[in-house]
């Protein structure tokens, strides 16, 4: 892709927001780009505590209470400042902008890592969240979005992991989109966020321990030998040169798919070019059957897994991929984490994954 434009600049209460715009655009100045707004400074009071018992990390950020929640489209924070209205994004219009959340789930100071295992108190929950907004348009999801503006929201992916993830106390970088009112987002603007955390979370954790023990056992990278097996078979849904998206053989949820490079890449800074030029037209694709299924936009959470920051985290065995999963299991149902899931942990589908794969090929 020919060069990527970005700005970083600061907004009234000090955070940082960045700017991306693609080839074409012109440069911005940042006298343009003022924050005009009386904010109070920022003051998270995250905490982390240690369940001992399941061997996790809990974030405590009762701040977050205060959170903007669903307001009108008029009202939108993530729109563009114009006619007056001053909003998050001090400019008439943008591509792309990633930012410091106002209400983080953690504090934007570094920090050293939290401990191994937990300490007798809470300890500050060092790290950063970022905002990601895909779009000006507030009424453009991200699979109506032109395959060029997809291609701009990857490339501010992984700057923004690279940055991340060299800033001193983070271990993991996990960007995501929750879309839909069913996931419980907040905002309606079409955005995703980007959680740098202090350790690594519970899931990739366990992934990647159960990943090191069976390459010990065999000398194979397991993610490899999934992949190729899925690629094989019969649950394929979209299928490019270097992307392969499909439903897992043991799909969790409803509607699950997962998208893998062909290549074994750690993150996303570390994607190619042929790679990152074919990933808006497969993603796309995939999203647009997706909306098709129940004929309606349908809810869902897309986050990357990726490498850990540290090579004692597992860096060396992780294989980068995105999961899509949604909650929705038919028209005006959806799955609820009832006493299986929520008490034992114990997930229990009610959809044979085979078939969804079978339906999305088929829309």
């Amino acid at each position: 892709m020919e060069t990527v434009r970005k700005l970083s600049t600061r907004m009234a209460d000090g955070r940082e927001i960045l700017w991306f715009d693609g080839p074409g655009h012109p440069p911005r100045d940042p006298a343009d780009l003022v924050d005009r707004r009386d904010l109070p400074a920022v003051t998270p009071a995250s905490q982390l505590r240690y369940d001992a018992l399941a061997g996790e990390w809990v974030t405590i950020a009762a701040h977050r209470q205060d959170r903007t929640y669903q307001p009108p489209a008029d009202q939108c924070p993530l729109c563009p400042s114009r006619d007056g209205r001053l909003t998050e994004i001090p400019a008439p219009g943008y591509e792309v902008v990633a930012f410091e959340n106002r209400f983080p789930s953690f504090g934007s100071a570094p920090g050293a890592p939290p401990p191994e295992t937990g300490p007798d108190a809470p300890v500050a929950a060092a790290g950063r969240c970022e905002v990601v907004c895909f779009t000006d348009d507030h009424a453009t999801p991200f699979s109506r979005l032109p395959p060029e503006r997809v291609r701009l929201v990857l490339e501010a992916w992984a700057d923004r992991t690279a940055d991340l993830g060299a800033r001193p106390g983070v271990r993991y970088v996990f960007p995501f989109e929750n879309r839909g009112a069913e996931i419980g987002v907040t905002l309606s603007h079409p955005h995703g966020q980007i959680y740098a955390y202090p350790y690594v979370p519970p899931f990739p954790q366990r992934m990647l321990a159960h990943v090191a023990a069976h390459r010990a056992a065999t000398g194979e990278n397991l993610f490899d030998v999934a992949l190729a097996a899925e690629r094989a078979g019969e649950r394929v849904v979209v299928a490019g040169e270097h992307w392969t998206a499909f439903v897992p053989e043991a799909a969790r949820w409803p509607v699950e798919v997962h998208l893998y490079p062909h290549r074994p890449t750690p993150d996303l800074p570390a994607l190619d070019e042929e790679q990152r030029a074919e990933f808006p037209r497969i993603y796309l694709d995939v999203l647009r059957r997706l909306d098709a299924l129940y004929d309606d936009e349908l809810p869902y959470v897309a986050g990357w897994n990726q490498a850990p920051v540290r090579e004692s985290d597992g860096r060396a065995d992780a294989r980068l991929h995105l999961r899509l999963h949604s909650i929705r299991r038919a028209p005006g149902k959806i799955k609820y984490l009832a006493g299986s899931e929520s008490g034992a942990g114990a997930f229990i589908s009610d959809v044979l994954p085979e078939a969804v794969a079978a339906r999305l090929r088929g829309l």
